[in-house]
Order: structure tokens, then C-alpha cells, then sequence
């Protein structure tokens, strides 16, 4: 019956606030009963950050948790002398934050804007140790960006340039509305990173960025909207040129 009562949307017993998330099926709230999901919103706080802006203080915070509603979030480490690299893209509904670890050497940065809603540690933290479905949840968004994070080792260690350009699309058709995903002919993707930023993304210039996004053009893979979004045309296309080249 609880079981039921959790995939009802339209129970009355699950608050408003939670209705209408966009992220509570696909995201570790959907492991909650109506009473958790009550007692959680309570202490739940939703805002807005424009693109580029710098969310360490107040999401790196392990005091602080969020679910990304909307947006997508690049995570970034930076060297002794300043250098910064691109070493993760988090995307709806992922969780953001680190659970029974008291820091983090991460720096998040919103790579567009974005939504998130953020809620204390110690009240997420009990959460946990009461749903076991809610920790599985948790537990399999991490195995998910360690799979991930091994998969761009091999794109960055092994793949040509056109591989890499070729998978980073790829990437983001995976995390795009499964509801306006493969169902269509044509994709459209926002770009959530600048050019400069793919190009270190990737470990190329951002010459060979834009040379390599050109080639897929030309070869009827993509097509160009505009410099803040693209067309995949034939998805098989880029998933072959992806994994096997050219």
C-alpha cells in the first residue's frame, strides 16, 4: 500500500513542493514514503544560478546538499598553481554532495543555469540511514559516474579527436528527457559548455573543437543550430564514429 501510495503523484499526502519536482521520480527522493518526503521539505530550500556561477561555497559545503531540477552542473579540480581541469559534468536529477564525508577538493560551478534544491546534511543523513532504497539510489548515481569517469579515461587516453568530439555529444543525447530522446529523428542538444571548456573537457584546442564539430557536418551526423545548440541527425552515425572512428 506505502509502495502505492509513493507513485501516486496525485496523493494528497506528498506536498505540493514535491508534486511538482521535476526530479523526485528519477532522483533519490523517489525512494521516499509521503511522511519522509513531508519531513525532508521542510527543511528544503529551491534556487536559481545563472551560468557560470561559482557554487563551491555554497554546495561544495558539506553541511549542504542539492538535487540539480535543471541545468547542468560542471564539478572541477584545480592544481597548486591555478590550473583548472574539467573532470565531471553533473546533470537532473543527479544528487550533489558527498554523505558522510566531512569535505570535499571538488569545485562546482554551474555550466548553465540551473535550479537545485538544497537541504541540511544532518536531516538527509538520517534519511539515509532509515531508507535503505534511498542509500541503493544513492549508491548506484556514484557507480554510474565511476563508470562514467573510467569510460572518459579511455575517450581521453585512447580516441582521436573526432572520437572524442563524437562521444562528448553522445554523452550528452544519454542525459537529455528520455521522453524527447531516441523516439525522434533529429535531437537537439543544448550545449552546456563553451567552447573553451569542451576543448578542455576533451584534453584538445579549441581549433579542433570546432574543426571536428565541422567534420560531423559535413559527414550528415549533426547539423549546426546555432553556437549554443546542435542537431544529431543520425544518431547510429555518432555512436559508430564514437566507439570504432571514422
Amino acid at each position: 500500500m506505502s509502495s502505492q501510495k509513493r507513485q501516486d503523484i496525485h496523493n494528497s499526502e506528498i506536498p505540493l513542493v514535491c508534486l511538482s519536482c521535476e526530479a523526485r521520480h528519477g532522483g533519490i527522493c523517489g525512494a521516499l514514503e509521503p511522511s519522509q518526503l513531508l519531513e525532508l521539505s521542510k527543511h528544503t530550500t529551491r534556487t536559481a544560478h545563472e551560468r557560470d556561477k561559482d557554487l563551491s561555497v555554497s554546495q561544495s559545503d558539506p553541511d549542504v546538499f542539492s538535487n540539480i531540477l535543471g541545468g547542468v552542473v560542471k564539478l572541477m579540480k584545480i592544481m597548486p598553481d591555478g590550473r583548472q581541469q574539467i573532470v565531471g559534468l553533473q546533470f537532473a536529477p543527479d544528487f550533489l554532495g558527498r554523505p558522510f564525508s566531512d569535505s570535499s577538493d571538488l569545485i562546482a560551478e554551474a555550466a548553465t543555469d540551473i535550479r537545485l534544491c538544497s537541504f541540511p546534511k544532518r536531516v538527509i543523513e538520517k534519511i539515509l540511514k532509515e531508507t535503505p532504497e534511498m542509500e541503493h539510489r544513492l549508491h548506484e548515481q556514484h557507480m554510474r559516474e565511476l563508470d562514467e569517469a573510467r569510460d572518459w579515461m579511455l575517450t581521453l587516453g585512447r580516441k582521436t579527436a573526432i572520437e572524442k568530439v563524437a562521444s562528448f555529444i553522445l554523452m550528452l543525447v544519454s542525459h537529455i528527457d528520455p521522453e524527447k530522446g531516441s523516439e525522434i529523428a533529429d535531437i537537439e542538444i543544448s550545449l552546456p559548455l563553451k567552447r573553451a571548456d569542451i576543448a578542455d573537457y576533451l584534453g584538445l584546442t579549441i581549433e579542433t573543437v570546432s574543426r571536428q564539430v565541422t567534420n560531423l557536418r559535413k559527414k550528415g551526423v549533426i547539423a549546426i543550430n546555432d553556437r549554443k545548440s546542435i542537431i544529431v541527425v543520425n544518431k547510429d552515425r555518432l555512436e559508430t564514429i564514437a566507439n570504432q572512428g571514422d
